[in-house]
């Protein structure tokens, strides 16, 4: 393996699902004109039945008018329009192809032209959502239908409308074989799309309850419809928007229960609980511009900021009319100013929120993080205290109040000895691998002494402001890293959108060489920037650095993707530190005997991002693994932070695993460095939980939820390593690799060395060239 510092990538990275895994799942349902008001009650019913479900929604149509295309827009945020064209089915059926039944059962058929995603589900515009419809999205493997309602051929025979679709069947080949029976006329006529499909199963398909697509029929009589519906199904012609049929009065009933304008639509969905993010900004954002509500303009804000979406959070409470004792509603919106950077307006509602109780140590612990992101230590100590006093178990106000009662690093240097270091410094118990970041990125740029002797700590989140920067100004450089310090929401600010809260004015300021060191770029899957600040800040940035150096190649991909072309050339690869521990530390000694031990990590923020639908799914499988792996090695859960503790306990809880749990947060960077060395494989999550023992010479296997994982991998061209918590065989997966790294250990461990060594000598060239550049 070779490893070049600046060339380019030899292959694209792929898109962040790709590369984590993530199943995409969308629903799909043919649209005319004729059936659009049936359309658009399926959506409000989804929303309103469904109100935690939001997923992309493609819309297959051979054109619509544009306000029909507004009118849908408005009820779902996340529609795809598809032209599709009846040409594809030309020699299927001479029949009519004007009439809307065959157009939509031909072309529902498209759906399985649809390559972006790996589950699709169709629904027809004539039904409509009672229930709860979530167990669908958890589906796998195969093909879903509901068998047809006929005693004498149950289970052959599946009804059209509802198909849960697997990415084994959204294949050419597949569209192949429709089309090989499409033009055989080897298919039942009344409906095209369904015969054509039981032909090619015949009978071997995934048989859904009926309740997910219970057919009108059934209630002929007018029988009430039963109480566990999920789906009601309007077969046959009469249509309920057209007036319905006599005889189906009670599912008439049900269907009118959705006939709702849109204000309507958004005050009923509002009323609900448990609402996903995307459908809450979608309907409670002009509900707001239309009623100026409080409530819900805080609802609101509270799914923008947890999207990273701070401006907007701002934006939705600056239209409502906020009574001055909402607390609640001033929390927020001091939250979301304080992460704009406009300091002063966020400490104003934030004490206006210290007025109520139960709002009051988050308030206080909120002020204590302004004040002291402005460089009021004083401030911040006191606001931590009111919290304590409010709530003495507030973990934040805690949190605050240790850090403003440490004892200050003392500068024992001379300021032209050393070297300032911008870095995310981690408070005692917060996440492990961000604790050993600083002291690693001093190791490979300035060598054995990483103390305050040669080096003027900067903490990235506090405010760059005129002080800090003539303190920068007079040591002998500038050192960005490490860590994942371009990710748009730890610690947010308006200033440079990403972790250092540097305006672009000062930045410019400083004049003395500025090296960026192994940083990544570090949003999950589904997590975006905002943009502009961003890029204006990223590019100054790369254009004042002497040397820019990110930690692996799919971070290069995307940042030089958001810069200018003379400026691609600058940025080039820095492996994280981490990875190259054993070749840093003085007088290392790598284990003479491994305890016999596995350790297992799991991540836990931003778990909607990490695992979607499917965390119930990585709990089953990690539960099946951890039995087998118990038999090659005891297994023990080792958290780096404390949030990771939850797999241990959602073992046991759901599975009756009980498994040690080692509470990394507590170690110092020795500790970290010698349990790390001394476990035979580390199976973990978070991307230092994979670096960290590989610097170590440790054997990995990386559970990848977020594409830094596969970015890493990739990098040491070692991707057989890494297994998305989605794989539909996570668990066979986990055992092979681990069981192979594990059958012959030592050369798994030399493996490691191998791919090490060429890291090693990327950092060296490197640092040798920063050492020219900074006079060290």
């Amino acid at each position: 393996m070779t490893i070049t510092t600046s060339a380019p990538v030899s292959a694209p990275t792929a898109d962040a699902s790709a590369l984590t895994g993530k199943r995409r799942i969308a629903f799909a349902s043919f649209v005319d004109e004729n059936y659009l008001p049936g359309f658009l009650t399926l959506l409000r019913s989804l929303a309103l039945s469904n109100p935690d479900i939001c997923e992309d929604f493609l819309v297959l149509h051979d054109g619509l008018r544009p306000d029909s295309v507004a009118r849908i827009r408005a009820l779902h945020p996340r529609v795809r329009f598809r032209r599709v064209n009846a040409g594809h089915y030309d020699a299927y059926e001479k029949g009519d192809q004007d009439n809307y039944l065959v157009r939509k059962a031909y072309f529902i058929l498209d759906v399985f032209r649809v390559r972006d995603y790996d589950t699709v589900i169709t629904l027809d515009t004539d039904m409509v959502v009672l229930g709860p419809i979530g167990d669908l999205l958890t589906l796998r493997h195969g093909f879903g239908a509901v068998p047809q309602f006929f005693f004498n051929d149950m289970n052959r025979k599946f009804n059209s409308g509802l198909l849960v679709i697997q990415k084994e069947f959204l294949t050419d080949e597949f569209c192949s074989r429709i089309d090989e029976v499409g033009r055989s006329g080897a298919y039942e006529l009344d409906k095209h799309d369904q015969g054509i499909l039981n032909a090619i199963l015949d009978g071997d398909y995934l048989k859904l309850d009926p309740r997910y697509n219970f057919v009108k029929r059934r209630l002929s009589g007018d029988r009430p419809v039963p109480e566990d519906t999920s789906i009601l199904h309007f077969t046959g012609r009469h249509k309920p928007w057209q007036g319905g049929e006599s005889g189906y009065g009670l599912a008439q009933e049900r269907w009118a229960e959705y006939e709702l304008t849109d204000a309507e639509l958004h005050a009923a969905f509002l009323a609900r609980s448990g609402l996903h993010r995307d459908l809450l900004i979608h309907y409670g954002t002009p509900h707001v511009h239309r009623t100026r509500d409080a409530v819900t303009a805080r609802k609101v804000a509270l799914a923008q900021i947890g999207l990273g979406d701070f401006q907007a959070a701002v934006d939705i409470l600056e239209r409502a009319d906020l009574p001055v004792d909402d607390a609640w509603a001033h929390e927020v919106h001091g939250h979301a100013l304080m992460s704009v950077s406009r300091y002063a307006e966020a400490r104003a509602r934030l004490l206006l929120a210290t007025a109520a109780p139960n709002r009051a140590a988050t308030a206080f612990s909120r002020l204590a993080q302004t004040a002291w992101v402005q460089g009021d230590d004083d401030a911040a100590r006191a606001y931590a205290r009111e919290g304590l006093t409010v709530d003495p178990t507030h973990r934040a106000s805690r949190l605050w109040h240790q850090r403003t009662t440490g004892v200050p690093e003392q500068q024992t240097g001379s300021a032209g000895d050393q070297l300032a270091h911008v870095a995310f410094y981690m408070d005692r118990q917060g996440n492990a691998g961000d604790k050993l970041l600083p002291e690693s990125v001093r190791l490979a740029v300035g060598g054995e002494d990483t103390s305050a002797r040669r080096w003027h700590s900067v903490h990235a989140h506090r405010l760059f402001d005129e002080a800090a920067l003539r303190r920068v100004n007079a040591r002998r450089g500038l050192v960005i890293g490490g860590g994942g310090l371009f990710i748009p929401d730890t610690m947010p600010n308006g200033n440079s959108a990403w972790q250092w809260n540097v305006p672009d004015e000062l930045l410019d300021r400083i004049d003395v060489p500025v090296a960026v060191f192994a940083v990544g770029f570090n949003a999950f899957d589904g997590q975006s920037y905002r943009a502009e600040r961003f890029r204006s800040s990223l590019r100054l940035l790369v254009e004042k650095s002497s040397f820019f150096g990110l930690r692996n190649h799919g971070s290069i991909e995307k940042v030089r993707a958001m810069l200018p072309a003379h400026l691609h050339d600058k940025v080039r690869f820095q492996p994280c530190p981490t990875t190259v521990t054993r070749q840093m530390v003085s007088g290392w000694q790598d284990p003479a005997a491994r305890e016999d031990t596995i350790l297992v990590n799991a991540a836990y923020d931003r778990a909607g991002l990490r695992f979607g639908h499917d965390y119930g799914y990585f709990l089953a499988q990690m539960a099946a693994a951890v039995r087998e792996l118990g038999e090659l090695a005891e297994v023990k859960c080792v958290a780096h932070s404390l949030d990771d503790e939850k797999l241990a306990f959602d073992l046991r809880r759901e599975h009756g695993i009980s498994l040690p749990v080692i509470g990394m947060y507590d170690f110092d960077n020795a500790q970290i460095l010698d349990l790390y060395a001394r476990t035979k494989l580390v199976i973990g999550m978070r991307g230092h939980a994979g670096m960290i023992p590989f610097g170590c010479g440790t054997p990995i296997v990386s559970l990848i939820s977020h594409p830094k994982m596969a970015y890493f991998l990739r990098d040491i061209e070692r991707p057989e390593w890494g297994v998305s918590v989605h794989d539909r065989d996570l668990a066979a997966r986990l055992l092979e690799t681990a069981g192979a790294l594990l059958g012959d250990h030592a050369a798994s461990v030399a493996d490691v060395h191998g791919r090490q060594q060429e890291l090693w000598k990327v950092t060296e060239a490197n640092a040798a060239e920063l050492r020219t550049l900074l006079g060290s």
